[in-house]
């Protein structure tokens, strides 16, 4: 605080306040933009970087002459074909569990409730397991599944949630039963199923961006063209709910429809992103509590939050195809070795603040 002044008059200490909690904002806004601008440019190099390494590597140069519609036959079909969509869907598939994440925390005030604890991937990986090894259902219409499994399962946590309103706490604990129960249902259909169908489905359960093609790009592409302005404009509501139902209806917001609205977008991120490479874990978790840090003080950190999901799964991908010799990990177990230590890191800490179960 600014002290006092003799002879100091009221509206010059007052002008004084302004100019210091000005000066406050501005910090925090050139912070922000600055480690926006440090994320994109991470997300950048390491997407170049996953252009230029493999089998065949290739010198940058290479790379951008081929994007640009240069290089023979071999650069274009490597990077074009191949690593060009991979990379992409490995971008696309962060921000929208990145941003899912980041909503689902803030609106809810819970670190836990991510898409993955809640039951929301759980969700979709039940439907499209029961559609693809029961019915057979494949391509477009598989990802239509996800999405529609991830839609219904939000719905009805949010339902057997409501009791005059929603709470953080009681959402996130119905989440994890509901989540739990339709866990067993896949399990369950896999049990039941041919051997080798079993062990596809597994491999999608992990989370995997191995063989994706331009086919599960567009369709994501186009969701989250629709879904990320959505949301930013839901995000307007973001602030006050946090504060709590009370506070916000003092506020003037409109506390039942912004949070459907806000869950709604959360909720289909989550879905489209899982339907393309499906329940890839821990980065919706993750992505969030990363972003607050980098930008203390600006609450939900959305955009922020999807550059860290976008760079997450790049990295993560990027360690899968390569950690191993002659061998691509699923990129959902690379995640899950970053996202589980933090997870129990979190529940440790928990507990040492006495408020854990």
């Amino acid at each position: 605080m600014t002290g006092t002044r003799p002879g100091e008059t009221p509206d010059a200490r007052l002008a004084d306040a302004v100019r210091t909690v000005a000066r406050v904002r501005d910090r925090g806004r050139r912070r922000s933009v600055v480690v926006a601008a440090g994320l994109l440019a991470a997300v950048v190099a390491v997407f170049a970087v996953s252009l230029s390494v493999g089998d065949m590597v290739m010198p940058l140069g290479t790379v951008v002459e081929t994007l640009f519609g240069g290089g023979d036959g071999g650069s274009r079909f490597v990077v074009l074909e191949l690593r060009l969509p991979r990379a992409l869907l490995a971008v696309l598939v962060g921000v929208g569990f990145g941003l899912s994440g980041a909503v689902f925390q803030s609106l809810l005030r819970n670190p836990l409730a991510s898409p993955d604890i809640i039951g929301i991937s759980a969700g979709a990986s039940a439907v499209a397991v029961t559609a693809s090894l029961l019915f057979q259902v494949s391509g477009l219409a598989l990802s239509g599944s996800a999405l529609l499994g991830s839609v219904a399962a939000g719905a009805a946590i949010y339902l057997l949630a409501w009791r005059q309103g929603v709470a953080g706490q009681r959402l996130v604990l119905i989440g994890v039963g509901f989540g739990t129960g339709l866990s067993s249902v896949v399990w369950y259909v896999m049990a039941r199923s041919d051997t080798t169908d079993a062990q596809e489905a597994y491999l999608w359960l992990t989370g995997t961006l191995n063989g994706r093609s331009w086919g599960q790009v567009w369709p994501l592409l186009t969701a989250l063209a629709v879904l990320v302005p959505l949301t930013a404009l839901a995000a307007r509501a973001l602030g006050p709910l946090r504060l709590g139902d009370d506070a916000a209806a003092g506020l003037g917001a409109r506390v039942e429809r912004d949070r459907l609205a806000l869950l709604g977008c959360a909720t289909a991120l989550a879905g489209v992103a899982t339907a393309a490479a499906g329940p890839v874990g821990f980065v919706a978790f993750v992505a969030g509590p990363i972003a607050r840090r980098l930008v203390p003080g600006r609450g939900a950190a959305l955009p922020h939050a999807a550059l860290t999901g976008a760079l997450i799964v790049l990295v993560a991908d990027l360690g899968a195809q390569h950690l191993l010799p002659s061998v691509q990990l699923p990129v959902g177990v690379v995640t899950s070795i970053i996202g589980a230590p933090y997870l129990l890191l979190l529940l440790a800490r928990a507990n040492r603040g006495g408020s854990g179960g």
